[in-house]
């Protein structure tokens, strides 16, 4: 996944469901609203389904948004945290694209670090 490797990239995962019919700005108004996030700042953005099976990312890429979706056909994407906002890093955000449950950091267990 070639755009995530970026060395500073953060990767914020939304706690609650979302609509996946949201397009570019209606993510992007949860970026801004809920995680309180600048959507046009380097970072992914990731939000998952009421039943738990389809992802969608946010990312911008220095000239506008992208949008990243996945459904799974078997299986859920499942986070140990459900936060508001959890912290994943590259690592966590691979294994939880491909649907196996990972653990990540909220908010304000990763600023302790």
């Amino acid at each position: 996944m070639n755009w995530l490797e970026r060395p500073k990239r953060q990767i914020f995962v939304y706690g609650k469901p979302v609509d996946m019919r949201k397009g570019f700005r209606g993510l992007e108004a949860l970026v801004r609203r809920q995680l309180e996030e600048d959507p046009v700042s380097d970072h992914l953005f990731v939000f998952i389904n009421r039943r738990r099976n389809l992802l969608k990312c946010l990312l911008w890429d220095r000239t506008g948004f992208i949008t990243i979706a996945k459904k799974l056909e078997h299986g859920s994407f499942r986070l140990r945290n459900n936060g508001t906002k959890t912290l994943l890093n590259q690592k966590q955000f691979s294994l939880l694209f491909d649907g196996i449950k990972v653990g990540g950091k909220t908010l304000m267990e990763a600023s302790a670090d």
